[in-house]
């Protein structure tokens, strides 16, 4: 008789913090991480109205440095980071010789070195893509389980970060960084999210991280998996396993515009090309039901008597009271106000093309 080993979840170094809010834990990509605390519902409203505390410390982190790193980052990478200066990140994609997506990414830019930040789910992976494709002196450092990420979103995220940190909150930019500490724990701290509102990404070391997490929960509500899901939702960001996976280009995902073809060469960069001359087949769009129906991935789409596409991501919008989705469909029904049915148990509800996000936070883009 066979056996098979089951690999018990990792756990971050914030899961007592968890435990101690009497967090509901699920396995997520080999992770034991909180789904919910007080509440989806609650928690998501939490973040457009005031702020909430994620732990994302299960992401991956990537250190690279030496001579040429810049130009090796360029050749895997699909957006141009010769253009962002230092002190500043940029989101992009890194694709495999087909031009399919093999992770989303943002990349920070320090002044002699590199940190790529990519799901959890594909840190592996991307590890290994990188490792593979590394030129002699390059160096990278898979710094992942010796890093923490607390973030904390919303509207008064910065009002309340800023009692705790010894920068000027006010002269971080939008997708810009500063090292720093919070309450005296040295750090990055980046403004960047995942929600759509205003809020910052803090990298700390992980063994220490547990204290700014206890201070800062007693003025910013601990958020779980599932409100952050609904919020990036309503803020139209793709989640890779959904709107992305190494079935797509990032065209087909409507990333044309982190995908710069004319920038030089990069893995893909032939084949995306060569696609886009072709005619690009499938777009990413935002559709909003008309009815009380809420569309889920996987739902069939409708239009003309045929179908068009499928739901990648649907729930209940807790800010719109109503059903929303991200879906992939035919491009010449990507314009606002096209009329598309979602095939829900048997009975197609009508939708509507919309505008994304479908929600605008407080997100400082300028």
């Amino acid at each position: 008789m066979s056996s098979t080993q089951v690999t018990a979840p990792q756990r971050t170094g914030l899961y007592p913090c968890h435990l101690e809010a009497k967090a509901k834990m699920v396995d997520f990509a080999g992770w034991e991480m909180p789904i919910e605390y007080t509440g989806i519902k609650k928690e998501h409203e939490a973040v457009r109205s005031n702020a909430g505390l994620f732990d994302l410390s299960h992401m991956g982190e990537c250190w690279v440095w030496g001579d040429g790193d810049l130009e090796w980052l360029q050749s895997l990478f699909t957006n141009d980071l010769s253009k962002i200066e230092i002190g500043k990140a940029q989101y992009g994609c890194m694709c495999n010789e087909q031009g399919k997506v093999l992770d989303d990414m943002i990349i920070y830019r320090f002044e002699d070195k590199w940190m790529v930040v990519m799901n959890a789910s594909n840190r592996e992976k991307i590890v290994d893509w990188m490792s593979k494709h590394k030129p002699a002196g390059v160096e990278m450092d898979d710094a992942s389980l010796r890093t923490s990420l607390i973030a904390i979103q919303g509207p008064k995220a910065q009002e309340i970060l800023q009692k705790h940190d010894n920068i000027d909150l006010e002269t971080v930019p939008y997708y810009g960084f500063q090292e720093g500490e919070v309450d005296g724990l040295a750090g990055i701290i980046s403004r960047t999210g995942y929600t759509g509102e205003d809020g910052f990404e803090l990298y700390l070391p992980w063994n220490e991280a547990a204290g700014v997490w206890r201070a800062l929960v007693t003025q910013a509500e601990p958020i779980g998996l599932g409100a952050r899901d609904t919020l990036r939702l309503e803020s139209g960001y793709a989640l890779y396993g959904h709107e992305l996976s190494e079935d797509i280009t990032p065209l087909d995902a409507s990333l044309g515009w982190v995908t710069k073809l004319d920038k030089g060469q990069f893995i893909g960069r032939e084949a995306i090309q060569a696609y886009k001359e072709k005619g690009v087949q499938r777009c990413l769009v935002g559709l909003e039901m008309e009815g009380r129906a809420i569309p889920r991935e996987g739902y069939p789409l409708h239009a003309g008597g045929k179908q068009v596409g499928v739901v990648t991501s649907g729930t209940f919008s807790p800010s719109l009271k109503r059903g929303i989705a991200l879906a992939s469909v035919e491009t010449g029904l990507r314009a606002v106000g096209t009329e598309i049915e979602v095939e829900i148990r048997g009975r197609n509800e009508r939708a509507k093309v919309t505008r994304l996000p479908f929600v605008k936070g407080s997100v400082k883009r300028g």
